[in-house]
């Protein structure tokens, strides 16, 4: 629920369609190994990149777009989104849309804020500025007995998943291998009960 704006947790439940996104980065570690593993599956998906990582790092922003990859914003600081000041918020979603742009991304740049957190200014601003919150509904890390197995993952949203869902994985740092090894499992399985993995803006649409 939000009072302002659009936001987005799902796609339509009348479709076998899923979207997979990846939160963080983009880092060394992360994004070479994970961009080689979805081209082997086919699969496109949608990074929400943070601005200060891909300042850092702004030719791994380029390989993922070359790659047939979304790229999305989430944040330029990875710092909780509430109690805070317009222009600080202003300053945090522009700067990394503009790295976003300079990666030669051109489509429409989804938002996604940090820890899904949000009040009343960050809404509102995001709906002055016509951009669209996107959450999600399948999160397999934010539980203790799951997030350390790759198969427990991979279970975990084979379970949970339904039509139209968004899923959220962390795959960018190495303390994630666990994510990083549920995704073909995750894939495949997808694939056994008739999903059709697509990218999160044929999904939104």
């Amino acid at each position: 629920m939000q009072l302002f704006g659009e936001l987005v947790t799902h796609g339509s439940r009348a479709d076998s369609v899923v979207a997979l996104t990846f939160d963080d980065g983009p880092t060394p570690f992360g994004t070479e190994p994970m961009v080689e593993m979805l081209d082997s599956l086919e699969v496109t998906a949608t990074f929400f990149v943070t601005g200060r990582e891909l300042a850092a790092h702004p030719e791994l922003g380029v390989r993922l777009v070359q790659a047939g990859h979304t790229l999305a914003n989430h944040s330029y600081s990875h710092a909780q989104m509430v109690l805070k000041p317009l222009g600080f918020m202003r300053r945090e979603v522009e700067v990394t849309d503009s790295l976003i742009r300079r990666t030669g991304y051109e489509d429409e740049i989804y938002f996604r804020p940090p820890y899904g957190k949000r009040l009343l200014v960050l809404p509102w601003y995001l709906k002055q500025t016509n951009r669209t919150s996107i959450l999600w509904d399948v999160e397999p890390e934010s539980y203790p007995e799951v997030r350390d197995s790759a198969e427990a993952i991979a279970a975990h949203v084979l379970d949970h998943v339904q039509p139209g869902s968004i899923i959220l994985l962390h795959v960018m740092y190495r303390v994630r291998q666990a994510s990083v090894d549920a995704v073909p499992l995750i894939v495949s399985g997808l694939r056994a009960r008739g999903y059709r993995i697509v990218d999160l803006p044929e999904l939104v649409e």
